[in-house]
């Protein structure tokens, strides 16, 4: 896998250094378990997780996230999620979704 030099988001066109800064000021937040960048088909463009959690947490968030889109829509077709948090007894789960990609942050509950 190789990153590509540049990453499009809904700010523009950014280097993928600059990316890669902002996951490590991230992953380096107290408590901060993961990090994951995916594409909207749920494939992880970049992760800190092992592959088989990779894995696991891009297919359940990206199908977790057009649900909660679908349910927003539902109740105001002119609104759209811009961002969602989900608690568990273990973990608590940041989803920023953009038009083309997705951020997933993940937490201990306890840390």
């Amino acid at each position: 896998f190789r990153p590509s030099t540049y990453y499009q988001g809904r700010r523009g066109i950014f280097q993928m250094s600059d990316v890669e800064e902002t996951i490590k000021r991230i992953q380096s937040q107290k408590g901060v378990v993961g990090v994951i960048v995916m594409d909207n088909a749920g494939r992880a463009i970049r992760s800190t997780l092992d592959d088989e959690q990779t894995a696991q947490y891009s297919a359940l968030l990206q199908t977790l996230c057009e649900r909660a889109k679908g349910a927003i829509r539902e109740l105001d077709s002119t609104n759209d999620l811009t961002f969602l948090r989900l608690r568990t007894k273990k973990n608590e789960i940041l989803i920023a979704p953009d038009k083309e990609h997705l951020l997933a942050v993940i937490e201990n509950s306890s840390a």
